[in-house]
């Protein structure tokens, strides 16, 4: 539950998607500020939404996610870009914010949310076990070329 400080929003100015850069520079340590707004104006033309979870008026958590549809997941929600600040890790934010976006997920006709994360991330991979009960069903590969 939500506690009265804290509010979850879809981000959709400028100056919002400002106040997001430094939390989302945690995850995605190589963007610039400048790099940062170019790709998510052109994320943002293929769906991209980025939603923050404040508490008492600073966010604390940030997700990017997109309503997707392919043959094997159907229509579903992916889940780009997750990070909670980290003066603020380990007080159910991140939770709180993929319980937003599966309900979010459910009431836009979505079937699953799925996201993927970095092998070595091993703490990220049990919270979303056995937290969020999710299951781990693929392996995700690519190739620079």
């Amino acid at each position: 539950m939500i506690a009265s400080t804290e509010k979850i929003i879809e981000l959709i100015d400028h100056d919002q998607y400002l106040e997001a850069f430094p939390i989302l520079k945690q995850l995605r340590t190589d963007l610039t500020e400048e790099g940062y707004l170019e790709l998510l104006k052109q994320m943002k033309q293929n769906g991209y939404k980025l939603f923050a979870l404040y508490n008492e008026n600073r966010i604390v958590a940030l997700t990017g996610v997109g309503l997707q549809v392919n043959f094997y997941n159907k229509k579903y929600v992916f889940v780009y870009d997750l990070v909670t600040d980290k003066e603020h890790r380990s007080k159910g934010y991140g939770y709180k914010l993929l319980s937003h976006i599966e309900k979010w997920a459910k009431a836009n006709g979505a079937e699953f949310v799925a996201l993927e994360s970095g092998i070595q991330r091993t703490n990220a991979h049990r919270f979303y076990e056995e937290k969020l009960n999710y299951n781990k069903w693929c392996y995700s590969f690519r190739k620079p070329i």
